[in-house]
């Protein structure tokens, strides 16, 4: 495994640093929709993501679900071991997307290593800052963007990522991302079909006009 693809740092750690991170690194191979974390279950580790796809969510107290962030490939996942971050408590869930192999990295090994290198420090410091931006950024989403800008945005995302228009995704699912309503995302699903944006077969949506999504997201 190349660590230099996840850690840019990596050729300022000693060999001892490296040795401890490497020797301390577990592989494992997970199926689609399995759950590596639950919101309130002991610390994971840090996870590094080699091929596949992992959603980050929290879940309300009313069972809603809001995904704030997703991993792909050479991607880095620090709530998963957030017992290293003594002030921080953060509940969050993370699944598998997709199949996926990752590397689990012991938290106890991270942050010793983390302890004794400064540039480790810094950079897991820049991953985190990062990390509640896009938290942060997510919030001011649901706050105040109307949800029909929000579901354009989505389903773009979600078509660049995919690599299609033909999207294999539920309503429910939608809803899940966007932490609504099922019923809302099928209503506004709905009058996007009625504007000739989109087309809508069980369990599919396809984008037929993109720069009408577009234009709802504010892009000409």
């Amino acid at each position: 495994m190349n660590f230099e693809e996840y850690f840019p740092v990596w050729h300022k750690l000693s060999p001892l640093h490296q040795k401890m991170l490497s020797e301390g690194t577990a592989v494992r191979q997970v199926k689609k929709n399995t759950v590596l974390r639950g919101g309130e279950e002991e610390c994971l580790g840090l996870l590094l993501v080699c091929s596949g796809q992992l959603r980050a969510y929290i879940l309300s107290e009313d069972g809603r679900e809001v995904t704030i962030y997703r991993l792909f490939e050479r991607d880095i996942c620090l709530f998963s071991a957030s017992c290293m971050m003594n002030s921080i408590q953060f509940d969050i869930t993370i699944e598998a997307e997709k199949d996926s192999e990752i590397r689990i990295i012991s938290p106890q090994v991270y942050a010793k290593v983390m302890e004794e290198s400064a540039p480790l420090a810094n950079y897991t410091n820049q991953i985190m800052a990062s990390r509640f931006s896009e938290v942060m950024w997510l919030v001011e989403r649901i706050m105040w963007q109307s949800f029909d800008r929000r579901l354009a945005e989505f389903l773009l995302e979600e078509s660049r990522i995919e690599e299609t228009g033909e999207l294999r995704i539920t309503h429910e699912k939608i809803a899940s991302h966007l932490g609504t309503a099922r019923e809302v995302v099928t209503r506004m699903l709905r009058y996007f079909k009625s504007e000739g944006l989109v087309e809508l077969s069980r369990g599919v949506v396809e984008i037929l006009d993109e720069d009408g999504l577009l234009k709802l997201c504010g892009q000409d």
